[in-house]
């Protein structure tokens, strides 16, 4: 079995897209960590907004994408506003994607 590291996850949360700006999460800048211990797994992160109508959707699919995972006993996601989102943390991938 592949052992679970923080770049898997993150390769794993690559799958889950802001439904509004249709682009993933990861490169979107919106994860801020990742920590895992044993099979346990602590996601940080932020929404663009704190009154983000799609948040729930997005934290669901974020638990439900990374309990896909070999190895992941439990998921806990934690919503952070510090530092607050901005485009300057998109990649410049999604930079060039998104025509920002």
């Amino acid at each position: 079995m592949a052992k679970l590291t923080e770049q898997g996850v993150l390769a794993q949360l690559k799958k889950v897209e802001d439904p509004e700006i249709h682009y993933n999460i990861v490169d979107l800048g919106l994860v801020y960590g990742v920590r895992i211990d044993g099979g346990m797994v602590v996601v940080d992160m932020t929404l663009t907004s704190p009154t983000c109508p799609v948040g729930p959707f997005i934290i669901s699919e974020v638990e439900s994408t990374v309990r896909k995972l070999p190895g992941v006993a439990g998921v806990t996601v934690n919503i952070v506003w510090e530092p607050l989102w901005s485009p300057e943390r998109m990649s410049d991938e999604a930079r060039v994607a998104l025509g920002v």
